[in-house]
C-alpha cells in the first residue's frame, strides 16, 4: 500500500506545472501569499490518471489530496526561495519539456486527430485479411541454415530484395536435406518444436519470414508457408483492430507530414562533425552484449 500511495503522490507531482492564481473563488489552501482555491485544486484532480481520482475519492481522499498539493506547494517555493530556478540546467530542462510539450500538441493536432478509425473501418478491415486474424495451430514451414551473421544478413537481405525463399534456400543453405525441397522441413503442430524454435515462428502470418534464430548447427532463418486453425471472432478482437488500423493510419500520415516539413526547412548535418561525435569516448553507449541461446531443433 505504501508503494502505491508513493506513486498517487508522483502523479500529483507530475500532473499539473501550473496553479490558477486562485482569485476565482474561496481559498482552500493559503501558504504565505500563495492561493490555492476549489478551481485550482479540481483542476489538479482532473489531471490525474482515473485509478488515481479512485484513490482521492471522498471526504478523507479529498483531505488527503489536499496534504499532497501543499506538500507540493511547500517544496515548490522553497526550490524558488533557494534560487534554484536560476540555474542553467533548470533552465535548460524547462526549455526541453517547451519543446517536448509543443511537438506533442504539434502531433496531436496533425497526427491523432486525422488518424481516427471507425468500426466500420476495423470491421471492412477483418473480413479483407481474415488470415491474419488465425488461431496458428498447425503451420507449414521452410529454413534456410547459414554458419554465421555476415551470411545471414546477406541472405536475409536476398529475401527482402524479393529473391525467392525456396531458390535461395537451395542454393546457400548448409542443411542439405531441406535444401533439396527448397528448404521445406513439413508441418508441425504446437508443442512439436523446440521451444526456441516454436515461440518464433508461430507468431509468424503465412509468408512471413522471422528474424535470424541462432542454433546449434548454425543461423536459422525460418518462413512460415501456410498456416491452419480457426479464425478469431471479430467480436473479440475490434479493439485490437482498431489499434492496429490507427498505429498504421498514425505512421503514414506522421511519415506524410514530416515529408512535407522538409520541402519547408533547409536542413545541413555536418558529416565530418557527426563522424567525430561517433568517435568521441563516452558519448555514444556500447551495446550491451545479448546471450545467444544454442539448443538443438527437434527434428520431425
Amino acid at each position: 500500500m505504501r508503494k502505491i500511495f508513493l506513486l498517487f503522490v508522483a502523479l500529483i507531482f507530475v500532473a499539473s506545472c501550473s496553479k490558477g492564481g486562485g482569485m476565482q473563488g474561496s481559498y482552500v489552501v493559503k501558504i504565505d501569499g500563495d492561493t490555492l482555491t476549489k478551481e485550482d485544486v479540481q483542476t489538479e484532480m482532473n489531471a490525474l490518471p482515473e485509478m488515481a481520482k479512485q484513490f482521492f475519492q471522498g471526504p478523507e481522499g479529498v483531505s488527503r489530496f489536499v496534504d499532497e498539493l501543499v506538500k507540493k506547494e511547500m517544496l515548490y517555493l522553497e526550490a524558488r526561495k533557494r534560487g534554484l530556478d536560476k540555474s542553467k540546467d533548470f533552465e535548460r530542462k524547462v526549455e526541453e519539456f517547451k519543446k517536448i510539450t509543443l511537438i506533442n500538441e504539434l502531433l496531436q493536432k496533425e497526427i491523432e486527430d486525422s488518424s481516427k478509425v471507425s468500426e466500420k473501418d476495423a470491421s471492412d478491415y477483418y473480413n479483407s485479411h481474415k488470415d491474419d486474424f488465425m488461431m496458428h495451430n498447425q503451420i507449414m514451414l521452410s529454413q534456410i541454415v547459414v554458419q554465421n551473421e555476415d551470411d545471414a544478413r546477406k541472405t536475409l537481405g536476398l529475401l527482402k530484395n524479393g529473391e525467392d525463399f525456396a531458390k535461395v534456400a537451395a542454393e546457400v543453405s548448409t542443411d542439405k536435406k531441406s535444401a533439396k525441397s527448397g528448404g521445406s522441413m513439413g508441418s508441425f503442430k504446437k508443442g512439436e518444436l523446440a521451444p526456441e524454435i516454436g515461440d518464433v515462428v508461430f507468431k509468424l502470418r503465412k509468408g512471413e519470414v522471422g528474424m535470424p534464430v541462432k542454433l546449434k548447427d548454425g543461423i536459422h532463418l525460418f518462413k512460415v508457408t501456410d498456416v491452419k486453425g480457426p479464425i478469431v471472432e471479430f467480436d473479440k478482437i475490434k479493439g485490437m483492430v482498431m489499434q492496429r488500423l490507427t498505429g498504421e493510419k498514425q505512421k503514414s500520415n506522421f511519415d506524410k507530414f514530416l515529408e512535407g516539413l522538409k520541402k519547408n526547412y533547409k536542413v545541413e548535418i555536418n558529416k565530418d562533425e557527426v563522424a567525430k561525435l561517433s568517435a568521441a569516448p563516452n558519448l555514444m553507449p556500447a551495446p550491451a552484449p545479448q546471450a545467444t541461446p544454442a539448443p538443438t531443433p527437434e527434428k520431425k
